[in-house]
């Protein structure tokens, strides 16, 4: 429980059902000590937590904070850091689910002798024909949240429900405000990245890895033919297909192609240098089946909003190839790729570079 609508609305559904519930509410990270002295908002401080309590309180079931700031920081705040260090645009929201949040939960679940947890998220789940247990798509495609859950595997899936995935977010709202919780249908979202608040991710690199951004000041920004166009603070703080705070002036529109770690380089280009037919995806993890065994169909989506692109996807090694049957913009390393058959998710991985070995 993050002490929003979703998660609160989760639990009360369960509640009214019969379940015995346990609200557990996250506290992942130190926020008043690295904020950079900035206002924090968002999801999991102070304020949100007591939101929790108050509400399982009001409900008569247990709440209980845990601390995995530990974990967390391992597994994921490292990992945040590195793959920007490494050229790569982190998603952590997919590693906190599979690594943090499941593993977190299931864990205090088998302590307190709980069968089952049970989310907020946007998504539903279920058995297919080879008794695997399979994500599916959200009922309100503006929340679908399918995208961040193709890490979960078999066994974490087996003992999770989704309560909210076969509603509209409107209709969440609603059931709060019909419960008697104003304050919590009006809450608004947050959509930083949790442990980065005031949304400066530049300023968070900045803090935790101050000696390596001395030295990558004055690195070069290049055009796709080589020819110098300016100098950058440092590689980690530009993303494919980023086009503003470039810090040059070219008379044309000019986004980020590729980034070049190994030479502090940044290339720039245009729109249609953006292109590309061909990804390879690593450390991938299936649902709908154990392996891939051949060729297979499949929607894939690059990036969170992504509608999805038809393709064919085959393992190469160890990662799997993905020949899009139409050109997408903005192919990001280290970025999830989520397959999808129908509403159902049958894996993904992250994009690896196309130079990149198994």
């Amino acid at each position: 429980m993050s002490g929003g609508v979703d998660s609160s609305v989760a639990a009360l559904m369960l509640h009214e059902q019969g379940y015995e519930v346990i609200g557990v509410t996250m506290k992942t990270w130190d926020y008043t000590d690295n904020s950079g002295g900035k206002r924090i908002t968002g999801c999991c401080d102070l304020d949100s937590i007591n939101d929790a309590r108050n509400m399982a309180v009001s409900r008569g079931f247990h709440h209980m904070i845990i601390d995995i700031r530990e974990e967390f920081g391992d597994a994921i705040i490292s990992n945040f850091t590195s793959e920007y260090m490494a050229g790569r645009t982190p998603n952590p929201c997919v590693l906190c689910n599979t690594f943090i949040k499941w593993e977190a939960l299931l864990k205090r679940a088998d302590m307190m002798d709980c069968e089952l947890i049970a989310t907020g998220h946007y998504a539903g789940s279920h058995q297919n024909d080879d008794g695997r247990w399979v994500v599916s798509k959200g009922l309100d495609p503006g929340k679908d949240q399918s995208y961040v859950l193709w890490g979960l595997e078999q066994q974490n899936l087996a003992r999770t429900r989704f309560p909210i995935g076969h509603f509209h977010k409107s209709e969440i709202r609603k059931m709060a405000m019909d419960s008697g919780f104003p304050e919590l249908a009006t809450k608004s979202e947050s959509y930083e990245i949790c442990f980065i608040p005031d949304n400066d991710y530049r300023g968070f690199l900045k803090r935790k890895e101050p000696a390596a951004f001395k030295q990558l000041a004055g690195g070069q920004l290049v055009s796709t033919s080589g020819a110098v166009l300016g100098e950058h603070d440092g590689y980690p703080f530009f993303t494919i297909g980023q086009r503003k705070g470039l810090g040059i002036a070219t008379g044309e529109p000019m986004y980020v192609t590729e980034i070049k770690p190994q030479t502090n380089t940044v290339v720039l280009g245009s729109k249609d240098d953006l292109q590309g037919t061909t990804m390879w995806v690593r450390r991938p993890n299936f649902q709908m089946v154990e392996a891939l065994d051949g060729e297979m169909e499949a929607v894939t989506r690059i990036r969170y909003k992504d509608k999805g692109t038809p393709s064919t996807i085959s393992m190469d090694g160890t990662r799997v190839r993905v020949d899009l049957h139409a050109p997408v913009t903005g192919i990001a390393p280290g970025q999830s790729a989520v397959f999808y058959v129908g509403d159902d998710v049958l894996g993904g991985g992250f994009i690896d570079r196309p130079t990149a070995t198994p």
